[in-house]
């Protein structure tokens, strides 16, 4: 399945990361471009235990974007609004 999570917080990260990692394809976007930034090189901007891991495991599948939230969000048939 094709998920967009809008908003890469506590829900949001947590629930894309989760979904990522069994094998649904993922975008999170979030309107904070540092947060993304700092998922895209892997690193987890909340404390949640295990959600780095977690990450680095399914960063192949899980996409971050502040970006061209409108065009990006057309495409995905099941999005969560977790903000």
């Amino acid at each position: 399945m094709r998920i967009a999570m809008i908003g890469a917080g506590y829900v949001g990260l947590v629930s894309g990361v989760c979904f990522s990692d069994f094998g649904h394809d993922v975008i999170c976007v979030d309107k904070d471009p540092s947060k993304i930034d700092r998922l895209n090189a892997g690193e987890v901007p909340i404390y949640e235990p295990g959600l780095d891991a977690l990450l680095a495991k399914t960063s192949r599948q899980a996409d971050f974007s502040s970006r061209m939230i409108c065009l990006r969000l057309s495409k995905r048939p099941m999005p969560y609004l977790s903000q």
